[in-house]
């Protein structure tokens, strides 16, 4: 049975896994001891929790445990990646290299980078949403010692050349910062294969809870030292000072770990059906998809619909569908994407984009409806009569 209205905003955020909650749940009341409790049963529990969840997120980015560090989430291991670096290193150098569609949880943090003396580069994108590898690398100079660039975009699902800018990074003795919020758990993401020296991640995208994230810091070749940026404490090895939300790290765990069991079938299963969405609406005409020639993850696309503007069209679905027109950290601003912009769309174009995340609910049933209900609205927009 169809329930409504059908949710394909997964890159927003995903449902929590009830195999997750089942995990959660004994957390909150028979073991509720703190993971820095050493003196008595209760914290020995919370911590040995703490310890197998660091060993499944670790297994999700080919980590080592002991290179995973907790945090609140996505937002603060960006920050405790990109300010950490810049506090450590900031004798060796000032200049940081990022891309024009990061993030805004990076965008901002490195103009607040700006703001403390810092030197930024934002390199721009292709039509594709690529990053210029060669542009990449003659931006680099002595007082480089940080690239940052996300493994998978939020608004588009490009994949971005990781293994090749991980390259790039180590020839030059430049650490590599990398958001892979979006793709772990979505498609393989290795560090050590990658070349990547700092990674974030969260766990509320991977059907895991919200207020729960990860910052992996990579301790040998090179051993990447951080300034923290919360003190009192010294929990997580001195980089990130707080008491343990044990029952989210716990589901966090959960949620790695079968986000990686599921890999192997999720990825074709979500591909099919999103490419099944994309034949049907690119048959109304006008309809563009962003980023089509490059390597995207597997459950999004961004389409733009001419002459339909997607914020009207949207509220004309909110009841039967839920979509996005972008990052839902910045959904609440009318304006062309930023980085639709950065591709080189038009106003126009940029404003007739939609979003659509699939995930691991979604379904063969719910997918037809979407079409049927999205070609309804465009063509309602449009004036067009449907026979």
């Amino acid at each position: 049975m169809l329930q409504l209205p059908v949710y394909m905003d997964n890159n927003a955020t995903t449902p929590c896994d009830p195999r997750v909650v089942e995990a959660m749940l004994p957390y909150f009341t028979r073991y509720f001891g703190n993971a820095a409790s050493r003196t008595h049963a209760y914290g020995w529990q919370a911590e040995e929790a703490v310890k197998w969840a660091r060993e499944q997120v670790a297994g999700l980015l080919g980590a080592e445990p002991g290179e995973i560090i907790f945090t609140s989430g996505a937002t603060e291991a960006d920050n405790l990646a990109i300010k950490g670096v810049f506090g450590m290193y900031k004798s060796k150098g000032n200049h940081l290299i990022t891309v024009a569609t990061e993030h805004k949880a990076v965008l901002d943090t490195c103009a607040h980078i700006e703001k403390e003396g810092g030197e930024v580069t934002y390199l721009p994108v292709n039509a594709e949403g690529f990053v210029d590898l060669t542009a990449l690398e003659a931006a680099i100079k002595p007082s480089t010692i940080l690239i940052a660039v996300m493994y998978a975009n939020n608004e588009t699902g490009i994949v971005q050349p990781i293994k090749e800018i991980g390259t790039i990074a180590k020839k030059h003795g430049v650490l590599f910062f990398s958001d892979t919020v979006q793709a772990a758990g979505k498609i393989p993401v290795d560090v050590n294969r990658d070349g990547i020296d700092i990674a974030s991640v969260t766990a509320h995208k991977i059907y895991g809870p919200k207020g729960v994230g990860a910052l992996y810091v990579r301790r040998k070749n090179p051993r990447v030292k951080l300034t923290p940026q919360l003190d009192g404490g010294g929990h997580e090895k001195g980089i990130r000072s707080g008491t343990l939300n044990v029952p989210g790290i716990v589901g966090f765990g959960k949620a790695a770990a079968l986000a990686l069991e599921d890999l192997a079938t999720e990825r074709p299963r979500l591909e099919k059906m999103r490419n099944k969405l994309e034949k049907a609406l690119l048959q109304l005409g006008g309809v563009q998809i962003n980023g089509a020639g490059a390597n995207r993850l597997p459950h999004v696309t961004n389409l733009s619909f001419m002459h339909a503007e997607s914020e009207r069209l949207m509220m004309g679905l909110n009841k039967n569908v839920a979509l996005s027109s972008g990052s839902a950290c910045t959904s609440a601003f009318l304006a062309p994407s930023y980085v639709l912009k950065a591709m080189g769309l038009t106003d126009e174009a940029a404003l007739a984009s939609l979003r659509f995340s699939l995930g691991r609910f979604t379904t063969e049933e719910e997918v037809d409806y979407v079409i049927e209900q999205v070609a309804r609205g465009v063509r309602d927009m449009r004036g067009v009569v449907s026979i």
